[in-house]
């Protein structure tokens, strides 16, 4: 397998965890229940660890891509919103876990810490559209086997 395989693999999870992390935390705010509060801030974690794992092997993937045109600006598009999504996933992370160490989420500091929850949903959820443009509309990383080519392993008669 391709290492390059992996940042596909991997982006969904730090996508479907902040976005569920952000519904929870939405529901802790009507229903006033922590259960909410705390599964929102415990997925808010593990979609941070993810959006630097799926950061990385996206890295790793665009790297030594040579392309120009549309496809180069696409990925260029992309890498630009992933920056700007680990940036703010970090910060609202951090903002979170000093919050919740010092047992101030509460007030003015939580809707703070949902607000900047809520933009870094949005900027995950933008970086995942570009990636998906990119795949469907510009086919990078799309390879076409029609099986009418033969590769090295196959003899022929």
């Amino acid at each position: 397998m391709d290492t390059s395989h992996l940042h596909p693999m991997i982006v969904h999870f730090p996508i479907a965890l902040l976005l569920t992390g952000l519904l929870f935390d939405i529901i802790g705010l009507f229903a006033k229940k922590a259960f909410f509060s705390k599964a929102g801030f415990y997925l808010l974690i593990l979609g941070t660890l993810g959006v630097a794992v799926a950061y990385l092997t996206g890295h790793f993937a665009g790297s030594g891509i040579t392309e120009q045109g549309a496809l180069k600006q696409a990925l260029e598009t992309h890498q630009a919103a992933a920056e700007l999504t680990v940036w703010l996933v970090s910060i609202t992370a951090a903002f979170r876990m000093v919050i919740e160490i010092f047992k101030k989420y509460k007030g003015v500091f939580k809707a703070l810490a949902f607000v900047l929850f809520l933009a870094s949903a949005l900027a995950i959820a933008r970086t995942g559209y570009y990636g998906g443009e990119l795949v469907y509309k510009h086919a990078a990383g799309v390879q076409l086997n029609l099986g009418f080519g033969l590769n090295s392993d196959t003899e022929t008669n």
